[in-house]
């Protein structure tokens, strides 16, 4: 069955699209016409019918405009002497006679709009009868059809001033009457634009963020808050008639946000925006009633975490021996679940390069490797309770600043499924509650990852710590709901491209810990062993290309190319299969094809090289067109050594030593969430130490009173009781 991001992108092919703005869309909460709004949505429809799209507009609003302008002219009307007298009457007015002041006023603003794009419009004021009987629905529809044809906008509305509600059965308000509207049409897609963002899980409470439903269907559970004021619907009944639709034949329907800039554009584009609804009887992947919403999640995995931190060291090594034994034990179902993965991504659209591909592929030999590092990692002290500030605040008063966890994390990859299981071990480790979200590309494997890793946990802890401690996100929707999350989520770790992981940084108020590009650099200075250099400018780019950590740019010093050591470095590498490109100097010197930039992630087996005239030249070099992520010098000048290590202004910085060690396994943190380039927090790989944070306990023997060193009768004395040896 196709995934809601799957419907969501198929939005774009759409020919016949209706929509409907509500009341509080093309109104303000006075009455007064929203003119901007209203001309957002004229100039969004103009584009997709200049695109030749069919598109309707279903247009409410009419009574509660007409209250205003009537009022307003009842005001004009008043007395001197009714001013005076009763200056707060006000002229009671029918429905009907509202309904007639609004209506004309709206469609004249309409035509106005419209005309501006050269796209004409024209009103259908309809009533039930017009759906009744067979001849007055004919007409109605040939009119509607005859001004799609002729490339205008039909702009539909009730007809309040004649319309009967007692006497409805075929539609109740505007919502109704726009899937009356699509089923006719047969339309691709019903937009219905209201005042909120979607259909929530459950009403929020006072300042909480709304979790949105990324899709419903008649089995999903969702409570309603109280009607509007405003408008003769309300969220149940523009649920209700929104599913309607879906059952009934249209192609896709969706509630969202008025308010939203470019929200038509933006749907229409197979943006996350508002919720979808679908059909249960054919899209059995939509949530259910008992089915976890993005919240449930990220609560669960919050409860599953206090359990986790209840537990003893002891218990928590013993949990990761068992995750580790699992992995081993499940390798053949795990592997087989990634064959599948490989297999669909081979013939896939996105299935760009061999990068992707060999991140992808999880073999038993590296499934063995990551179980060895978890259990590298259960050899690790115990993260947790250590003291890192030990201070008398005064005689008999004792502050002890220790680590804890930070809570839950929501870290998000792609392609590489290995990074499932380590980094489920470092949230076990530190005590953390962790939300995994991996690429669709890794689905099967990450989901056999995850059944083997909770089995583990559960049957580990005797069920006291359940297996939503690790969270699992499948849909790629769920992404935008986590992100708002923020008194949920306390830190998201973002794993991919640099686009991915600059998309999330922008897209959350959460905290977010993370690396961009990997653009790499080994210099090679004037006093660099040969030998060292070419092994190292090897296991640097062709141990593992695709890695973050991989060589994308080698520099080397003028010096080299007139004593031949250049010339031997390069045919090194291209006797291991690399593509060698050239800066502006190396090109013209070395004969080399021009590099496009030498800020590039080639993430294969390809790399840039140029020239410098020193250690302060590649230093520069570096810092400029680096992405602060590894780099390394070769040289056996130590003098040399130590101005590059001092001077490039990255995470990690090595001498004489690949830049295939910054992995958190290699340094011996066991395993890695990810890797920071941040300058807050942690930078570099990160470990179990990076996913914890720390809080003050302040112990009295007695009792200690603040105004006690306001009078003098006791004093601070901030003694360091911690030995300077067991610092951190």
């Amino acid at each position: 069955m196709p995934s809601t991001a799957s419907i969501r992108s198929s939005f774009k092919d759409a020919k016949t699209v209706v929509v409907k703005v509500g009341t509080s869309v093309v109104s303000r909460p006075d009455g007064t016409v929203a003119i901007g709004r209203i001309a957002s949505v004229v100039e969004q429809i103009a584009q997709l019918r200049l695109q030749g799209k069919r598109v309707v507009l279903v247009a409410s609003g009419a009574i509660g405009v007409g209250s205003t302008r009537l009022s307003e002219q009842a005001v004009l009307s008043k007395s001197i002497r009714d001013h005076l007298i009763n200056p707060n009457a006000s002229a009671s007015t029918s429905a009907r006679a509202r309904a007639a002041a609004g209506q004309g006023g709206l469609m004249g603003l309409y035509d106005t709009l419209f005309s501006q794009y050269s796209v004409a419009c024209g009103q259908l004021l309809v009533t039930e009868a017009d759906f009744q009987s067979a001849p007055r629905r004919e007409r109605f529809c040939d009119s509607l059809r005859w001004l799609l044809d002729a490339g205008g906008v039909p702009v539909i509305n009730e007809n309040d001033v004649t319309a009967r509600p007692e006497l409805r059965s075929l539609f109740r308000d505007n919502d109704s009457l726009a899937v009356l509207i699509a089923l006719e049409l047969k339309a691709d897609l019903l937009l219905l634009l209201s005042d909120v963002a979607g259909v929530y899980a459950r009403k929020p409470e006072p300042g909480e963020t709304p979790e949105l439903l990324p899709c419903v269907t008649r089995v999903t559970k969702v409570s309603f808050g109280s009607k509007s004021e405003r408008g003769r619907g309300g969220m149940e009944a523009k649920v209700e008639a929104a599913l309607e639709a879906a059952e009934s034949g249209v192609g896709a329907v969706v509630i969202a946000s008025g308010f939203t800039q470019e929200s038509i554009a933006r749907l229409i584009g197979g943006e996350a925006l508002g919720t979808v609804f679908l059909d249960h009887r054919s899209f059995k992947d939509a949530p259910s009633e008992t089915a976890p919403t993005a919240q449930a999640q990220a609560q669960a995995a919050r409860s599953a975490a206090r359990a986790l931190q209840l537990l003893s060291h002891a218990e928590r090594v013993q949990v990761l021996h068992a995750m580790a034994d699992a992995l081993e034990a499940n390798s053949a179902e795990i592997c087989a679940a990634n064959a599948k993965d490989v297999a669909a991504f081979a013939t896939s659209a996105k299935n760009s390069g061999t990068a992707m591909a060999a991140r992808l592929l999880l073999t038993p030999k590296k499934l063995g490797g990551v179980a060895k590092g978890i259990r590298s990692l259960a050899e690790q002290p115990n993260p947790l309770g250590r003291t890192v500030r030990l201070v008398e605040i005064s005689p008999g008063l004792q502050l002890e600043q220790e680590t804890v966890p930070i809570g839950v994390l929501l870290v998000i990859f792609e392609s590489r499924p290995d990074v499932l299981p380590q980094v489920a071990a470092l949230s076990i480790a530190s005590g953390n509650g962790v939300l995994l979200k991996g690429g669709k590309e890794a689905l099967l494997t990450n989901g056999a990852l995850h059944k083997t890793l909770c089995a583990a946990i559960e049957h580990s802890t005797d069920g006291r710590v359940p297996g939503s401690a690790l969270g699992f996100v499948q849909g790629r929707d769920e992404i935008a709901q986590l992100l708002r999350l923020h008194k949920d989520i306390d830190l998201v770790i973002p794993r991919g491209s640099n686009s991915m992981v600059q998309h999330i940084m922008s897209s959350t108020r959460i905290p977010t810990l993370g690396h961009a590009d990997g653009i790499c650099h080994l210099y090679v200075d004037a006093a660099a062993d040969v030998e060292k250099a070419i092994a190292l400018t090897i296991d640097s780019k062709a141990d593992y290309p695709a890695a973050c950590n991989a060589l994308e740019t080698l520099l080397l010093h003028e010096s080299l190319v007139g004593r031949g050591v250049a010339a031997r470095v390069l045919d090194a590498a291209k006797q291991a299969g690399i593509t060698v490109f050239g800066g502006p100097k190396a090109s013209t010197a070395l004969g080399l094809p021009p590099a496009a930039s030498l800020r590039v992630e080639y993430g294969e087996l390809a790399m840039a090289v140029e020239l410098v005239d020193g250690v302060q030249s590649a230093v520069e070099h570096v810092n400029a067109h680096g992405s602060g992520h590894t780099d390394v010098i070769v040289t056996e000048d130590g003098a040399a050594a130590e101005a590059f290590l001092r001077g490039v202004d990255s995470a990690d910085v090595f001498h004489n030593a690949s830049s295939r060690f910054a992995d958190g396994f290699r340094l011996g943190l066991g395993a890695e969430v990810g890797i920071s380039t941040s300058r807050i927090h942690a930078r570099g790989p990160v470990g179990v130490e990076g996913l914890l944070t720390t809080r003050n306990r302040l112990i009295s023997d007695s009792s200690h009173l603040v105004g006690d060193f306001h009078t003098g009768r006791k004093t601070y004395t901030h003694k360091d009781l911690l030995a300077p040896q067991a610092r951190l």
